[in-house]
């Protein structure tokens, strides 16, 4: 398993299903008057991976408009656990963290406190004048730079286009470069395994914006989407814009008025009889890389991870999804307003991409999640790279979401049969 095979580019292209597989049912939940109560292909589908112990577990969500969730789930929270996995078992959501981020940026936006399209140097004085790489992941050598030329902005930053790296991603020089600098934007394990889970991370959010800002780009500001740091570098101009800790900001303006009660960068020594195992899958065999009783969620992180370190339960991110899909509010408390909602969950691409930019010819990018485009329009969310899925029909209502725990995520196609589960079992209610 190599630490690459977390974070594909192809894998994540290759999810178009997770947007895709709803698009052709129509708009309005009025539409669906017979909603599945089984939701058979759903459960169906959690059986062939749990059943036969491919999976240790399985929770799935589903939800309409602000109405309670339906949740199944199956197995235990490990191999080894007597306890049932249920909506309250903890998860590594990992890149499903973005989103999170994502939308506390737009609640600066939306109270005027920063812009869209405002160069982050305004607030991270370093990123001023930045050099790119003129061969992509090659050389850093004074030969293989040249300037930047536009300033990376918090579009940029939202959407994957400032053209930052990510040591996950990077094969070539940079990615050693990234190590070494401790621009590490998470942790998966406690064991020794230097060659797929190396490096230390640096010990403050400022610290990391301080030595990011010493790397070269990757790419050209605003030219093409590619994987990144971006939402770990939103977390310090977060603190820096609001004048709080990152982490105490999330807390206070998300997850306290949202509900969110099991949603952490750590997990609290009472809380570690739900959290879950995450496995490592080599040659078919799941290997424990992550156990409750020495996991790196036990401890509290060198520096909030907001691209990838938060940890979450089925009920908790629900009702994530649930504010966004009404706009701002759930249950009658305001969390965001409409304005921002809506603008997090556009296309916020910048009109600099590259017409041939593989992805964008495909799918759009909003604030920390992916946007579907066409018929797929309004479909906003992202997944995790063990496994889980988050995403929410801002047309439809409904709301869609899977929670397990494996790496790497391409060893078996969960993230694409999911959502055709889910939507095989809506148009059999229609007929």
């Amino acid at each position: 398993m190599s630490a690459k095979s977390m974070f594909d580019r192809r894998t994540l292209l290759r999810s178009g299903a997770i947007a895709g597989a709803l698009a052709s049912l129509a708009p309005g939940h009025s539409l669906f008057a017979r909603t599945p109560e089984k939701w058979q292909h759903v459960q169906d589908f959690m059986t062939r991976y749990v059943e036969p112990k491919k999976l240790a577990d399985m929770v799935a969500v589903l939800g309409w408009g602000q109405d309670a969730p339906q949740i199944f789930a199956q197995g235990t929270d490990s191999l080894r656990s007597q306890r049932r996995s249920d909506q309250d078992s903890l998860y590594r959501i990992y890149s499903m963290t973005k989103p999170v981020t994502g939308m506390a940026a737009m609640m600066l936006i939306d109270a005027g406190l920063m812009e869209i399209d405002q160069p982050i140097s305004d607030f991270l004085p370093k990123f001023r004048d930045m050099q790119v790489q003129k061969v992509y992941d090659g050389p850093i050598t004074p030969d293989n730079l040249e300037p930047a030329e536009r300033p990376i902005t918090i579009r940029h930053l939202l959407t994957h286009t400032a053209g930052l790296g990510y040591n996950f991603v990077q094969q070539g020089p940079l990615a050693q470069a990234y190590m070494r600098n401790g621009l590490i934007p998470g942790e998966v394990t406690k064991l020794d395994v230097p060659q797929i889970f190396g490096g230390e991370p640096v010990n403050s959010l400022a610290e990391f914006a301080d030595r990011l800002a010493e790397m070269p780009l990757v790419y050209q500001p605003g030219t093409r989407w590619s994987y990144s740091v971006g939402l770990d570098l939103m977390g310090r101009i977060i603190e820096v814009v609001s004048g709080e800790a990152f982490d105490a900001f999330l807390q206070k303006r998300i997850f306290d008025p949202c509900g969110m009660t099991s949603t952490a960068f750590m997990v609290a020594p009472d809380d570690l009889y739900r959290l879950t195992t995450n496995y490592g899958i080599l040659g078919g065999v799941l290997l424990p890389i992550d156990t409750p009783d020495n996991s790196v969620y036990s401890d509290k992180p060198p520096f909030p991870f907001g691209g990838a370190g938060l940890v979450s339960s089925p009920r908790d991110y629900d009702r994530f999804l649930q504010m966004i899909g009404g706009q701002g509010q759930i249950e009658g408390q305001r969390v965001m307003s409409p304005a921002a909602v809506r603008l997090g969950t556009s296309d916020l691409l910048p009109d600099t991409l590259a017409p041939t930019d593989s992805f964008a010819q495909n799918y759009g990018f909003g604030a920390g999640g992916r946007v579907g485009k066409g018929a797929q329009a309004g479909i906003y969310g992202w997944m995790g790279a063990a496994g889980t899925i988050g995403f929410v029909d801002m047309k439809r209502g409904l709301r869609h979401s899977l929670y397990t725990q494996y790496m790497p995520v391409e060893t078996y196609p969960v993230q694409e049969e999911f959502p055709q589960a889910v939507a095989a079992d809506l148009v059999a209610t229609q007929n």
